[in-house]
């Protein structure tokens, strides 16, 4: 930029943002146990599950990750003061599928199933505001699975416990009007560009035009 430009000049700029009430980081780890066949596309009543290996991927549900369920005013006392914080009860909406490989290689994916977490956490955020919930973190694995058995289209785990990790950056905000003093930016230069020469390929005299 250059100097003594009229942009230079700071005057004051109104933009919309979301304010920030309230800031968590919050580690939860738990477990879910489904029973009963799970579809498995691609199983047959004949296929050996011997020697499997199951694993399990999760992300949060594409519909409703977070609802928030509840929202409570409480008093805390803080440093002597009386301070009023929201106690919100949460659902969090994951879908989890699993993965059985053999030992041959093959895979077998299971159809998505949607497992829900609730949890309450305590902030600063008032009738009106919106609660974030960002997942800086999230890993699931296999911790049991008992006995294995293929059915059409299935697969039937006796004792199946899967783990979910979560670290998760909640944060309650309100879209707001903020006014500051702000000098405009300038367009940077434009990078040198020069087109390149003439290039010529490479000859071969020695055997090209032949010598009579």
């Amino acid at each position: 930029m250059h100097d003594n430009m009229p942009s230079q000049l700071q005057e004051p700029i109104c933009i919309n943002v979301d304010k920030v009430f309230d800031w968590i980081v919050k580690e939860a780890t738990f477990e879910f146990s489904p029973t009963g066949p799970i579809a498995f596309p691609g199983v047959t009543a004949t296929t050996d599950l011997t020697g499997a290996m199951v694993t399990c991927n999760v992300v949060p549900r594409a519909t409703n990750p977070v609802v928030i369920l509840n929202r409570e005013n409480r008093q805390f006392t803080i440093d002597g003061a009386t301070v009023c914080l929201q106690n919100l009860t949460i659902q969090k909406n994951f879908t989890v599928t699993l993965v059985v490989t053999l030992p041959n290689g093959v895979r077998f994916t299971s159809t998505p199933i949607t497992v829900s977490r609730c949890e309450q956490v305590t902030l600063c955020a008032p009738k009106g505001t919106d609660v974030e919930i960002l997942f800086t973190d999230l890993d699931c694995f296999v911790c049991s699975t008992g006995t294995i058995t293929a059915g059409a289209g299935t697969i039937t785990f006796t004792a199946l416990t899967v783990t979910i990790s979560v670290c998760q950056s909640i944060q309650s905000t309100f879209p707001v009007t903020v006014e500051f003093l702000a000098t405009f930016c300038e367009p940077r230069a434009e990078l040198p560009f020069a087109c390149p020469g003439v290039v010529r390929p490479a000859q071969c005299p020695a055997v090209f035009p032949p010598v009579g």
